[in-house]
């Protein structure tokens, strides 16, 4: 068992981009922004909402599903491993990133059928313990 284990449910920020590597390998990347709502302590103090984005990261055939069916705004479960990597921008200067990698998806939103296309019968790769999405609607600006 890893001790390495991220779970996130979130929303979309844009249509991931794939792209397909030297051997044919599909590579899809996006954000998904989690948000933590907002709490008074037992004291008084406000804690205002909180939202944070996530750089995800899928490979091969999980890319590909999200190549197909994933869009700005749709409601995602992930489930994978915490990469963190450094690299030089164009302009040389030193960056980090920190990226899930995901294992799993099951996409939370349901979309009606479009024209010419199918939606997955079943999630790819269904998680073991799937956590139960928050019931109270999402207040995110997309």
């Amino acid at each position: 068992m890893s001790l390495n284990k991220v779970q996130l449910i979130g929303n979309v920020g844009k249509d991931p981009e794939v792209r397909y590597l030297d051997n044919h390998v599909a590579v899809a990347t996006f954000t998904l922004a989690t948000t933590e709502r907002g709490y008074t302590l037992t004291n008084g103090t406000q804690v205002p909402e909180r939202t944070e984005w996530h750089n995800i990261v899928l490979w091969r055939g999980l890319a590909e599903v999200a190549e197909k069916y994933v869009h700005k705004g749709d409601k995602l479960y992930i489930e994978g491993k915490i990469r963190s990597r450094s690299y030089d921008d164009q302009n040389g200067i030193k960056r980090y990133v920190v990226e899930i990698f995901g294992d799993n998806m099951e996409m939370l939103s349901s979309r009606p059928a479009q024209a010419g296309t199918t939606p997955p019968a079943q999630p790819v790769q269904t998680p073991q313990a799937s956590p139960q999405p928050n019931s109270a609607a999402d207040d995110l600006p997309f």
